[in-house]
C-alpha cells in the first residue's frame, strides 16, 4: 500500500504533522510519496530527504492507495476534484475548525494510520457534481456544491430552473445553490437547507435569498439534470465548484448539472 500526502500550506501545523508522518513511515518501512509543493517546504525546514518520492497534484490519484490529506475540509474538497476520476480514498486529518469531512484529530492520526496499515477500515463513497455551461465544453466537479448567482451587482437575478427538462421555477433571488448530500452541511444548510444523509441518492435545489414567500428547497433524485438559465442580465453570471473553482459568464447563459 502507498501512501500519498498533501495538506494545505496555508495551516501552520501541515509540515510538522507532515513531517511526524514520514518520519514514521522512514522508521516502518510504509512506502509513501508527498506532493511536491508540500516537500519542497519539509526539504528547506527539516532537510528531509525525498528524493523519488515527490509527486505531482495531477500524479496523486493513479500514484497513490491512500491520500492524507491534512487540512480542513476545503482540503479535501481540493483533492477529491483531483482523485475523482480514480477513486483513491481520502483520510482526512483535520487542522480546521468544524471538520465535517476530515473527521481524524491530530491527536488520533498515529491510532488511525495503525489501523490502516492493519487494514482495519473500509471506504465512504460519496457522490460528486459534474457542471458544464454553455460558454464552454469545459466541465466543473464538486463534493459539495454547484453554485450559481450574481456578481458584481446588488440586485437579484431571474434563475430559470429545469429539472429533466421540465420547468420547476424561475427564482428570482441572489442565486441558486445545487448540493449534494455531503453538501447539505456546507452553505447550503447556512441557506436554511435540510441537512440530506450520505447515503440518500439526491440533489437539492436551493435558492439562495429567494425575493418571494413561496420559494423553497426542493430535493429531486441523483438521476436528475437540472438546468438553470439566466436569459438577460445586466452583470456577469458566477458559478463555483465547492467554492473553489469559479467562471464568470455573461448573458443569457445555461448551466447544467448532474451527478458526475
Amino acid at each position: 500500500m502507498r501512501f500519498g500526502i498533501a495538506g494545505n500550506l496555508r495551516k501552520g501545523g501541515v509540515p510538522k504533522i507532515a513531517q511526524r508522518v514520514i518520519q514514521r513511515f522512514e522508521v516502518e518501512g510504509v512506502d509513501y510519496v508527498v506532493e511536491r509543493t508540500l516537500a519542497d517546504v519539509l526539504r528547506k525546514r527539516f532537510r528531509l530527504k525525498l528524493s523519488g518520492r515527490t509527486i505531482s497534484d495531477r500524479n496523486l490519484a493513479g500514484g497513490s492507495d491512500i491520500l492524507i490529506s491534512l487540512g480542513g475540509d476545503g482540503t479535501i474538497l481540493r483533492l477529491a476534484r483531483q482523485v475523482a476520476e480514480k477513486g483513491t480514498p481520502i483520510l482526512g486529518v483535520n487542522l480546521g475548525k468544524l471538520g465535517f469531512l476530515a473527521e481524524v484529530s491530530v491527536d488520533d492520526l498515529d491510532d488511525c494510520l495503525t489501523e490502516v496499515l492493519r487494514g482495519d477500515y473500509f471506504v465512504v463513497e460519496r457522490m460528486m457534481l459534474q457542471a458544464t455551461t454553455s460558454k464552454s465544453t469545459r466541465s466543473y466537479l464538486a463534493l459539495n456544491d454547484i453554485v450559481v448567482d450574481k456578481f458584481g451587482t446588488s440586485r437579484v437575478l431571474d434563475f430559470e430552473t429545469y429539472v429533466n427538462n421540465e420547468y420547476l421555477a424561475t427564482f428570482t433571488a441572489d442565486g441558486v445553490i445545487l448540493s449534494t448530500p455531503t453538501g447539505s452541511t456546507a452553505y447550503a444548510l447556512a441557506n436554511g437547507g435540510p441537512i440530506v444523509t450520505p447515503n440518500n441518492r439526491s440533489i437539492t435545489i436551493s435558492p439562495i435569498c429567494p425575493h418571494t414567500l413561496t420559494a423553497r428547497p426542493v430535493i429531486v433524485p441523483d438521476d436528475s439534470i437540472i438546468r438553470i438559465k439566466v436569459a438577460a442580465a445586466d452583470h456577469k453570471v458566477h458559478v463555483t465548484a465547492d467554492g473553489q473553482d469559479e467562471v464568470l459568464l455573461r448573458p443569457p447563459t445555461e448551466i447544467k448539472v448532474r451527478k458526475a
